[in-house]
């Protein structure tokens, strides 16, 4: 068995996947990379067969019709041999240095419990080893030579397995996302997390679903994945996002649906919270976007939005319709829109997100 699969969805990828890829063979064949190439029509099918022919013991490659980011994800999960699921965005990569520390690390861990992978006592060593490995990203603004680390050191123990009920509280920059989350392989498909194809900002559906599955948590104080941004044409850019509004709001109403949180509270009640504060926080960047488009459609918009949470999930609605986060972008009148969009302005100057 490998001991983890790095799946990296590629459409039109040919510029920028090879410092991707570069950065997971290091890993060598304790991992598997699995390139899956979404219907590209530039060269990044031919760029990807040659890896696979240099690297066979540890590259694998699929070619298939365009469905997406979220069509990407669900077939590397559908295919993965390793212990462990790590989904790596062909214009990101992983620090080589620390992808080693986390590797060995799993080794450690799955050696120290019962000899290993591979050994006659195998199904103690998953029982026991962490559901969730929970790493630093960086957002990396390689153009304007500037970059940010995002950590959890006030949130999880560093280096030692957690539980839900130990976790700290998370400041108002912090989230669990997907570039910070490597889940084991059998939780994501225990949880059911399957992603919409053709739809961007799906990492929000596989970043929050499988979480009640996990049961331990593992936190290693490294800057492992390095988050690119600086493409005019990305999703998170801001005029993207509000072209792609209507997507952007079908992902936030899944996520909302996704988990029944009134289980999960009783189960793991800071989780809940922490779960609870997930969709506040879609639903703000939501109404800001919406906002932003400055229409009567949009407007609407808006409110349907809100008023779909309120159908699904009355007490839900209540909790995020006067919570500080997304309460506060559902100000009513055109001042209200006016101080949103001015606090918004403010948090990404500060925090550098696009």
């Amino acid at each position: 068995m490998k001991y983890i699969t790095f799946a990296v969805p590629c459409y039109n990828s040919q510029d920028y996947m090879r410092r991707c890829v570069d950065s997971l063979l290091p890993g060598g064949t304790d991992v598997e990379i699995i390139l899956i190439d979404d219907g590209s029509s530039d060269g990044t099918a031919k760029i990807a067969d040659e890896y696979q022919l240099l690297y066979p013991d540890i590259v694998r490659v699929v070619h298939k019709e365009n469905g997406g980011h979220g069509s990407g994800v669900n077939k590397g999960l559908e295919l993965a041999e390793g212990l462990y699921y790590k989904v790596v965005d062909s214009d990101d990569w992983l620090d080589v240095e620390a992808c080693g520390k986390l590797l060995d690390r799993i080794r450690l861990l799955c050696t120290r419990i019962s000899g290993g992978i591979g050994c006659e006592k195998e199904e103690n060593v998953l029982s026991e080893i962490p559901d969730l490995f929970v790493c630093n990203y960086v957002y990396d603004h390689l153009d304007e030579g500037t970059c940010r680390v995002m950590d959890y050191r006030n949130i999880f123990p560093v280096d030692q397995m957690c539980s839900w009920d130990e976790i700290g509280r998370f400041r108002p920059s912090q989230y669990l996302i997907m570039h910070s989350l490597m889940f084991r392989t059998e939780v994501l498909r225990r949880s059911g997390v399957r992603l919409p194809e053709h739809t961007f900002y799906v990492d929000n559906l596989f970043s929050y679903q499988p979480l009640p599955y996990v049961k331990g948590i593992y936190y290693m104080d490294i800057d492992l994945y390095h988050y690119y941004l600086g493409r005019e044409d990305q999703s998170v850019n801001e005029k993207v996002l509000m072209k792609r509004i209507d997507q952007q709001i079908r992902v936030t109403e899944l996520v909302a649906r996704s988990v029944d949180l009134a289980q999960v509270k009783k189960q793991y009640p800071k989780l809940a919270s922490y779960m609870t504060r997930n969709i506040s926080i879609m639903l703000a960047i939501s109404s800001i976007h919406l906002l932003l488009i400055q229409t009567a459609e949009a407007e609407k918009k808006r409110k349907d939005m809100w008023e779909n949470i309120r159908r699904y999930n009355a007490a839900l609605y209540y909790r995020l319709r006067y919570s500080t986060l997304s309460g506060l972008t559902y100000l009513p009148g055109k001042l209200g829109g006016k101080l949103t969009v001015g606090g918004y302005r403010f948090a990404r100057k500060i925090y550098q997100f696009q």
